[in-house]
C-alpha cells in the first residue's frame, strides 16, 4: 500500500510539473505560433475527453455496479458524473480565468495581474485534478498513468498562459517561471489533502464515485475552456485535427497499457 501511495504521489507531481514545461516553452519561444497553440489545446481536449468517456467513466460504472448492483451502479455513475461537472462549473464561475492577449506587450500592470490571476485560477482548478490522478493511480496504476499523461498534456498550455503575461510585463523569466511552477504544484497538495480526508472511507463505492466525478470535471474543462480557447486563437481546422489526434494517441496508449 505504501508503494502505491508513493507511486500515485509521484504521478501527481509529474502532472503538476508539466505546467513548468509550458512555462519554459512560453519563455523561450521566439514568436507566438497560433496554429501550434490551437492544435495543442485541441490535442489536450481530445486526450481528456477520450480518456474520460472511454476509460474513466467505464471504471466508475464497474466499481459502482460491483458495490450497488447493475441498475444502482449505472444511476450513481451518471449522477456523480454530472456532480463533477457542476462542481468544476461552480469553481469556474467564482474563480474565472483572466482573459487577454498573451502576446501583447502593452499595459504591463494589466498583463502582470492577468498572469497572477490566471495562476490563482489554475491553482484552484488543479486541486481536484491532483486528487483525480492520485486516487486513480492508487486503485489502478495503469489508469493512473493514463490520467496523469492526459492532465500533464492539458497543463502545458496552462503554463504558457500563466508565465507569458508575467514575463512580457516584468521581463523576468525567473519570476514568471516561479509563479507558473507554484500553480502546478497545487496538484500534489490537492492529492495529499484529498487522500488524508478520504482515506478512512475508501471502498468500491467511493472509488467509483470519484472516477465518475473526475470524468465530469475533465469533460467540462475540455468543452468549456480548452476547445473554445483554441477556436478563439485560431479559426482554422487545426483545433479539430488536434482533438482527433489527441483521441488517437490516448486510444493507442490505453491499448499499450492493457
Amino acid at each position: 500500500m505504501e508503494n502505491n501511495v508513493l507511486f500515485s504521489l509521484l504521478l501527481t507531481v509529474f502532472a503538476g510539473l508539466s505546467t513548468g514545461v509550458g512555462s519554459v516553452i512560453a519563455l523561450f519561444a521566439k514568436r507566438k505560433n497560433t496554429k501550434f497553440l490551437a492544435c495543442s489545446l485541441g490535442f489536450s481536449a481530445g486526450v481528456m475527453i477520450y480518456v474520460s468517456m472511454i476509460e474513466i467513466f467505464g471504471k466508475a460504472r464497474d466499481y459502482l455496479t460491483a458495490s450497488d448492483g447493475m441498475i444502482g451502479g449505472e444511476i450513481f455513475a451518471v449522477v456523480f458524473f454530472f456532480i463533477g461537472i457542476v462542481f468544476i462549473g461552480l469553481i469556474d464561475f467564482f474563480v474565472p480565468s483572466a482573459e487577454g492577449d498573451i502576446g501583447s506587450a502593452d499595459g504591463g500592470k494589466t498583463l502582470a495581474r492577468m498572469g497572477v490571476m490566471t495562476a490563482l485560477a489554475i491553482g484552484i482548478h488543479n486541486f481536484p485534478e491532483g486528487l483525480a490522478t492520485f486516487t486513480s493511480a492508487l486503485k489502478d496504476p495503469h489508469l493512473g498513468i493514463a490520467i496523469a499523461v492526459a492532465i500533464a498534456i492539458h497543463n502545458i498550455p496552462e503554463g504558457i498562459a500563466t508565465s507569458a503575461p508575467i514575463y512580457f510585463s516584468t521581463g523576468s523569466r525567473r519570476k514568471a517561471f516561479y509563479v507558473s511552477f507554484l500553480s502546478g504544484m497545487t496538484e500534489p497538495v490537492g492529492a495529499i489533502l484529498g487522500y488524508l480526508a478520504l482515506r478512512p472511507f475508501f471502498n468500491d463505492f467511493v472509488f467509483g464515485a470519484l472516477f465518475a466525478f473526475v470524468a465530469g470535471i475533465m469533460v467540462f474543462i475540455s468543452l468549456e475552456e480548452l476547445l473554445p480557447m483554441a477556436r478563439e486563437i485560431e479559426k482554422s481546422r487545426v483545433t479539430i485535427i488536434g482533438a482527433v489526434l489527441g483521441m488517437l494517441v490516448m486510444a493507442i496508449s490505453l491499448l499499450l497499457f492493457m
